[in-house]
């Protein structure tokens, strides 16, 4: 996929595409899972990705990425809409746009982390994770206190 267009919006994975600036202030200034993060952590991440960015009027107001081997698994992360632009199903249309090119190359297993966005994401296809005592991590993020804090504030929805 390059690009695809629904109800005057412009969804592409051509990383030159990708306002850096901007979500970097969104993950950054808004969101609870980077609160803090470095330009150059989020330039880099976006490298390392498959960055999928909304545009609308030429503007970015959505924006997510993947992280994958291009062949048997996927993380997606950073998934984020413009507070302007919510409630328009571009949240739903951005994920399930990932799931379908991910598909599309082979990609079957994908994952993901939400406080709070469990029925946008169900609508995806995604559910709880099967044996969850099977996954480990090792955290050494400097903001890890503040996200678990955060966690801690209100349990996700089931």
């Amino acid at each position: 996929m390059s690009e695809r267009e629904r109800d005057g919006y412009l969804l592409t994975t051509d990383p030159a595409r990708v306002d850096r600036a901007l979500v970097h202030r969104w993950l950054c200034e808004d969101s609870y899972w980077a609160a803090g993060r470095a330009f150059e952590v989020v330039s880099r991440s976006i490298d390392g990705s498959v960055p999928f960015t909304v545009l609308h009027e030429g503007r970015q107001v959505a924006f997510a990425r993947a992280i994958t081997d291009g062949a048997t698994f996927a993380w997606i992360c950073d998934v984020y809409v413009d507070p302007a632009h919510r409630g328009r199903g571009l949240g739903v249309w951005l994920v399930d746009s990932i799931v379908e090119e991910l598909a599309a190359a082979g990609v079957l297993r994908l994952l993901l982390a939400t406080r709070d966005a469990h029925e946008v994401y169900r609508r995806s296809g995604f559910e709880p994770v099967a044996g969850p005592q099977r996954f480990m991590e090792l955290d050494r993020r400097p903001t890890r206190a503040a996200i678990l804090a955060h966690l801690a504030e209100g349990s996700p929805r089931p």
